[in-house]
């Protein structure tokens, strides 16, 4: 069935690796890899970490220095991230989030979401921050029109790497009881399952995108009723891979959900504090008609040994 995807896991060396029907066709008549890179709730943390349990690991430089080598080997890479980049350590106190996102820039992400600490100078200090960032945010759930942020964000955006059209759209977490209601203002939350649809269904049906990935600012799961990644990927459909964020959670290799179509989507979170860059690579076959994917989190390692 050509609307049927078909998921094989292989545990070797905690890889994940997927093969799936595709369910559009891409331009070009040959196999095409597409790098995915992504982060989420990176908290400010420009310098590695330098006691605790993650000792050694982080840096924004040292991130760089990683997403520089696997661009010089991979000819199709998106840079992604899903949330949280403000709040965390004193760089954000000092400089409002600029240095984050100059220093984003500078490493060429492609796309962010929101995450519920982009709003902890209020509206205004967000305002003041998003010239320093040449890439888009995207947010399909926050209605910004009855405030200074009105046209500032677009819900999603479509990259074509070789053939291969991809769409990227954003979900944000209820800011109600989470953030103060000064700090977001009029912003309007609306329903993530409703707007994911919509926008997911777009991408695929209307502008034929082979591959949909959602930058999610949800969260992974929760004890109570609260909408998370898992009970959003349950409730959607033409969904492809959720990038997580919020829960700071570490999966070694993204989880499967099924959706509304009985199909599988991929869900992946990295942690927190820029300790792991998590890559996923899909390997689109035009003669095949088959799409595999292998994902792993690596490790963003500093060469200083801290005593």
């Amino acid at each position: 069935m050509n609307n049927r995807r078909q998921f094989i896991k292989k545990s070797s060396l905690g890889v994940l690796a997927v093969t799936l029907l595709p369910k559009a066709s891409f331009a070009k008549k040959e196999n095409v890899k597409i790098t995915i890179l992504h982060t989420n709730d990176t908290h400010s943390h420009i310098q590695p970490f330098t006691s605790g349990k993650n000792k050694g690991l982080g840096g924004m430089a040292q991130r760089a220095g990683l997403i520089k080598s696997i661009r010089a080997k991979e000819r199709n890479v998106l840079l992604l991230d899903a949330g949280d980049i403000f709040q965390g350590t004193p760089y954000f106190n000092f400089y409002g989030g600029e240095l984050e996102l100059k220093l984003m820039s500078k490493m060429k992400y492609d796309a962010a979401t929101i995450g519920n600490h982009e709003f902890d100078n209020g509206l205004e200090g967000l305002h003041k921050q998003l010239k320093h960032a040449q890439f888009p945010f995207l947010i399909a759930n926050y209605d910004f029109s009855q405030t200074i942020l009105k046209d500032r964000f677009k819900p999603y955006k479509i990259f074509n790497k070789q053939g291969v059209k991809i769409g990227i759209f954003g979900i944000g977490i209820e800011l109600q009881g989470l953030v103060p209601k000064k700090l977001y203002g009029n912003t309007i939350y609306k329903d993530p399952i409703e707007q994911g649809n919509y926008y997911a269904n777009l991408l695929r049906k209307n502008e034929k995108c082979d591959l949909i990935i959602c930058l999610s600012h949800l969260g992974l799961k929760y004890k109570t009723n609260k909408i998370s990644d898992i009970t959003f990927a349950s409730k959607t459909s033409n969904i492809d891979l959720i990038i997580g964020g919020h829960t700071h959670t570490f999966l070694k290799k993204p989880i499967t959900i099924q959706n509304m179509d009985k199909e599988k989507v991929l869900i992946n979170q990295v942690g927190w504090g820029g300790v792991n860059l998590g890559r996923i690579d899909f390997n689109f076959s035009q003669n095949s008609g088959l799409k595999k994917i292998l994902s792993k989190s690596i490790f963003v390692k500093n060469k200083k040994k801290y005593t």
